[in-house]
């Protein structure tokens, strides 16, 4: 009797590792050599304008969707490089504004000058009044930031540069 390994992917799709040396993806079977990997499936292509997966438009570098908590990072050409990420945001009093920005400088190892020193790791800021993309608790709410998980607030930090556009939505 054959032993079966699953192997979770992306995209809730499951394959499975046969000891025959085949593997099984929906119904297709395919002969495997050696270590047996996968790539996702490709994304259906959206119409021009638009984006199977970011909900900003195609020039940004940075997209938030404030109503989902979820953030994206794209190349300015409508390709998604990371996302969707769960970030958190300015909560009543303190909202995190709509619109559009761009990047006006970084820091990667800010502390705010508003709250007690509080840290804020990998900082972006991107308009005038403070507010940045940074790591920290994702899970809680901010002054006006868009707070991300350490990686994510990193891979932010790494990607985004002065001049760099973001759209921040409802």
């Amino acid at each position: 009797m054959s032993k079966h390994r699953a192997v979770s992917r992306p995209h809730h799709r499951r394959f499975i590792a046969l000891s025959s040396g085949v593997a099984a993806a929906g119904l297709a079977i395919v002969p495997l050599t050696g270590v047996a990997t996968a790539a996702p499936a490709p994304s259906p292509t959206a119409p021009a304008g638009q984006m199977a997966s970011m909900p900003c438009s195609d020039q940004v570098q940075a997209c938030v969707r404030l109503s989902t908590n979820e953030a994206w990072l794209a190349d300015g050409a409508g390709n998604v490089v990371r996302g969707p990420i769960a970030i958190n945001h300015g909560g009543p009093g303190n909202e995190t504004p709509t619109g559009r920005f761009s990047v006006q400088w970084k820091d990667a190892d800010h502390r705010s000058s508003e709250y007690n020193g509080a840290p804020m790791p990998w900082s972006v800021f991107f308009d005038g009044n403070g507010r940045a993309f940074h790591g920290g608790n994702a899970g809680k709410q901010t002054a006006g930031c868009v707070r991300l998980p350490d990686e994510q607030a990193k891979a932010f930090f790494e990607a985004l540069n002065p001049g760099d556009a973001v759209q921040i939505l409802p």
